[in-house]
């Protein structure tokens, strides 16, 4: 594997950020407070930054007044030299039947002002939302210093398993040598020795030269060994070619989703990277243009499909990400998703 490209790491390894459980006034203001404190830290104009109050105040205002389990997530995002703000609002219902209408300025159902959805979408340098009536929404919105990059074309989740500060699931991206490839990793157990497992494969995985993901495997087996180790695997999406390569140790599913609603799992190998395996393979799967490559930890069980939500699968990455963790991710263990679509 020597002489191929590295991955540069970025800065702030794991993101994740914070959860936040949104069902009253106060909490959305604390919202608030925290998104202009991580953009402060991160340097945004005062501008951005008053931007980013009105988002994340419609945001959790909107969580507040219709929502069923609301929650919404606050992290950096890092892309093309900057660093911006993200939130990620999710909910359980009732969703909106007439999503056009809703994001229309003056349409309310509560005898509000109506211009909560517009707003964020007018003050966001980017925004995506899908809703289904029954099911709920998921709304994804970013703040950026300058002219907002292209969107990602992978995009992950974690959650902490109720109780615990961090989280043991982590998930990486990397473009290197031209080679598009995602993690997803599940430390195990879970608490601070589960998460110091899956912020080293996270680690391992952007300092290693550019290979195939049976080679990432390889070398993220060999380098947990003094970690509590760690089921993981590793795709590539390779477009030029239509395959997704995929490799695999222990509890990690993943699926290819295809435009017309089929669906292909891919297959991990037993094991425990950084301490026990038999064999490491890699597999090839077709991948037609459009389809969608799921990843996820076994903190996200398989009852979840697509064709409950109606045109998600157009959406981007990580609002299908927080779909997927919303109806299918369990609270008595981490959880954890990544999500890609080449452009």
């Amino acid at each position: 594997m020597s002489g191929g490209a590295v991955a540069s790491i970025p800065e702030g390894l794991l993101d994740g950020g914070v959860w936040f459980r949104v069902e009253a006034a106060a909490t959305a203001s604390a919202v608030r407070r925290a998104a202009e404190r991580l953009a402060t830290e991160l340097g945004l104009p005062e501008r951005k930054i008053g931007d980013l109050s009105i988002v994340a105040a419609e945001a959790a205002g909107n969580l507040v007044k219709h929502a069923d389990q609301g929650v919404l997530l606050v992290r950096p995002v890092r892309a093309a030299g900057q660093a911006g703000v993200e939130l990620v609002a999710v909910d359980s219902g009732p969703g909106m039947a007439d999503l056009a209408r809703s994001v229309g300025d003056g349409h309310s159902t509560v005898g509000t002002l109506g211009i909560g959805l517009g707003a964020i979408v007018r003050q966001a340098g980017w925004c995506d939302l899908h809703s289904v009536p029954g099911k709920g929404t998921v709304l994804a919105a970013q703040v950026w210093p300058a002219d907002p990059p292209e969107p990602t074309w992978a995009a992950g989740l974690t959650r902490p398993l109720t109780g615990e500060p961090v989280s043991g699931d982590a998930f990486a991206v990397r473009e290197v040598d031209g080679r598009r490839q995602i993690l997803m990793c599940d430390g195990l157990g879970h608490g601070g020795l589960a998460a110091a497992a899956a912020t080293e494969a996270v680690r391992v995985f952007y300092e290693t030269p550019a290979g195939d993901p049976s080679a990432l495997v390889e070398a993220l087996h060999r380098r947990l060994n003094h970690t509590r180790g760690a089921a993981l695997a590793v795709a590539e999406l390779d477009g030029k070619a239509g395959l997704v390569r995929y490799a695999g140790l222990g509890n990690i599913a993943g699926t290819v989703l295809g435009p017309d609603g089929g669906r292909r799992g891919m297959v991990s190998l037993p094991g425990i990277a950084g301490h026990q395996r038999r064999q490491i393979r890699q597999y090839d799967y077709p991948l037609e243009p459009g389809a969608v490559v799921v990843m996820h930890s076994d903190g996200v069980v398989d009852r979840w499909n697509p064709a409950d939500y109606p045109g998600l699968l157009t959406h981007a990455p990580v609002v299908i990400a927080a779909t997927a963790l919303r109806d299918a991710g369990v609270r008595r263990d981490d959880a954890g998703v990544i999500v890609a679509r080449l452009p």
